[in-house]
């Protein structure tokens, strides 16, 4: 038999990494979507990992106008930061300081370069605690009227015209076989466009749900077929959206 190798995973003296959702917009106000437990914790950290100071201060005021900026250490961590050194994001938890990890909107590392600090911490044996909050993916999904069983996301689709419409010719055949519902996003600025390919490449009977603006004053959430978006007004410019489509 394999000799067993014994993993201590006593994390007593090192941090907790709290997961902390946003909300899906500055419209939006965090009582209404996010449990009083957030707010707790929130107010008991004083180091955070954050993808864009100016939003992520602007968060915390909201969360408590009278919470005090100037003493909470921020670690900028986004699209742009080296992967390859991840010890400044680790070292306050080693120290036994807990962090935050806060998403710019809905659940961290969900379309959201954050997994990677997760995944660092889970290799020194730190917990990882995930705090509840809007996702716009789920929500899209849950009001769609679609598959919730079987489904995939798939982020962004390619920007050029051609290689977005193959996209989704592929991911419109992938429907069928395992009745999986298929989900994916936009730049708000492209949404438009993507419809317009959507319109153009999808058969008339395949469904298309286009989520905007959840959990927003103006939310918009249409979940019909492909010919009938045909006759449809819209208008997603620069709208937060989620789109699936199904058969």
């Amino acid at each position: 038999m394999p000799k067993t190798q014994n993993i201590d995973l006593s994390n007593k003296s090192k941090g907790i990494l709290y997961l902390i959702p946003s909300t899906l917009g500055s419209e939006s106000q965090p009582n209404d979507v996010l449990p009083e437990l957030n707010r707790h914790i929130i107010e008991s950290l004083t180091v955070f990992i954050v993808e864009e100071l100016k939003t992520a201060r602007r968060f915390l005021k909201r969360i408590n106008k009278d919470i005090n900026i100037d003493a909470i250490e921020f670690l900028i961590f986004n699209e742009h930061t080296v992967k390859t050194d991840l010890a400044q994001y680790i070292a306050p938890l080693l120290n036994g300081r807990n962090v935050g990890l806060l998403s710019e909107a809905g659940l961290p590392c969900i379309a959201d370069p954050g997994k990677e600090i997760v995944s660092e911490a889970h290799e020194h044996r730190i917990t990882v605690k995930p705090l509840t909050g809007p996702s716009s993916i789920l929500l899209a999904l849950i009001a769609s009227g679609f598959n919730g069983q079987n489904f995939a996301f798939h982020g962004y689709l390619p920007v050029e015209k051609m290689p977005r419409q193959k996209k989704i010719k592929q991911l419109e055949a992938s429907i069928l076989p395992n009745f999986q519902t298929q989900i994916f996003i936009e730049t708000p600025y492209r949404n438009n466009q993507l419809m317009t390919s959507l319109l153009e490449t999808c058969h008339s009977e395949t469904l298309l749900c286009v989520a905007a603006d959840i959990s927003l004053p103006t939310e918009q959430i249409i979940s019909t077929s492909i010919s009938r978006w045909r006759k449809i007004k819209y208008d997603f410019n620069k709208r937060p959206a989620v789109f699936l489509v199904y058969q």
